[in-house]
């Protein structure tokens, strides 16, 4: 096993600390942010000692490649891009604190998310098309180190799936722009050019999300051990539990704990380091 260690500042004492306790036979240095403790294991102390360094640290498998992996999926909202949509929507009319409650409540589990978006909608309901393009236009920015993560997936081979409880209308265009292979994502129904405060056909909920997963695998033949996923609410954990690697990634506390990994500190990129035990 390698142990990395991800983070923006990563203090000499602290690595050198980590590789005491983890037993590690050599530092290696992978970038300004990361570094590979090989021949480490798991021992009391490490997580602790992340944690009060705002260090995010991973065990990988000494002979995992990234060309390995078939198949990357991704949560939208607050995970590929920084923004969640329907919130970003409400404050067109200045109702953002009490969508984005909602919100917050959905993602930590506390009410079913087909409740949480049919509440959300509804108020939303009468809201101008136009809207949708300036969220994308004025609002939507990228998560850190997610058009890297991206391009390297591209590069190994890796077909991409997005899957995500907002809309349509968002991750079309994204698909487009970052050249994603495959979305899957709720269609809103508009009348005579306002959001009508529905959507079209099957909520994309947490169901729906591993349906979409489950469908690609099979169209790509990839198992379970080729596929990787990374989200940040309790929607997606059952997709996340269909990956042989997941990733919560500035999570909820209910995703950190049901995940492979989880990601505080880096950006969406650091996922590479966990997905290979080469050095990038």
């Amino acid at each position: 096993m390698h142990l990395v260690i991800q983070g923006a500042e990563i203090a000499t004492r602290d690595l050198k600390e980590l590789a005491r306790l983890s037993g590690a036979a050599a530092i290696d240095r992978l970038s300004a942010t990361a570094f590979r403790l090989c021949g480490a294991q798991p021992a009391a102390g490490i997580a602790e000692l992340c944690a009060g360094a705002k260090l995010d640290h991973g065990f990988v498998p000494a002979g995992r490649r990234l060309g390995a992996f078939r198949l990357l999926v991704m949560d939208m909202d607050s995970t590929l891009i920084t923004m969640e949509t329907i919130d970003e929507l409400a404050d067109m009319i200045g109702i953002k604190a009490e969508v984005a409650a909602i919100t917050a409540q959905a993602m930590r589990g506390e009410i079913e998310y087909d409740e949480s978006l049919r509440r959300r909608l509804a108020l939303l309901k009468g809201l101008d098309e136009s809207a949708l393009q300036r969220v994308y236009d004025e609002r939507l920015r990228f998560s850190p180190g997610a058009e890297r993560m991206l391009a390297r997936a591209r590069a190994a081979g890796i077909k991409t799936l997005l899957v995500s409880g907002g809309f349509s209308y968002i991750t079309d265009r994204l698909k487009t722009r970052v050249r994603l292979d495959y979305t899957h994502s709720n269609l809103l129904e508009i009348a005579d050019g306002k959001l009508s405060g529905a959507v079209i056909g099957r909520i994309v909920n947490a169901d729906a999300k591993r349906d979409a997963l489950q469908r690609v695998a099979t169209e790509l033949g990839a198992s379970r051990a080729q596929i990787a996923g990374v989200g940040d609410g309790a929607n997606d954990l059952k997709f996340l539990a269909e990956c042989g690697v997941s990733v919560a990634w500035r999570a909820k506390p209910v995703v950190r704990d049901k995940t492979t990994y989880a990601l505080n500190h880096s950006g969406l990129d650091a996922m590479l380091y966990l997905l290979s035990a080469e050095q990038d």
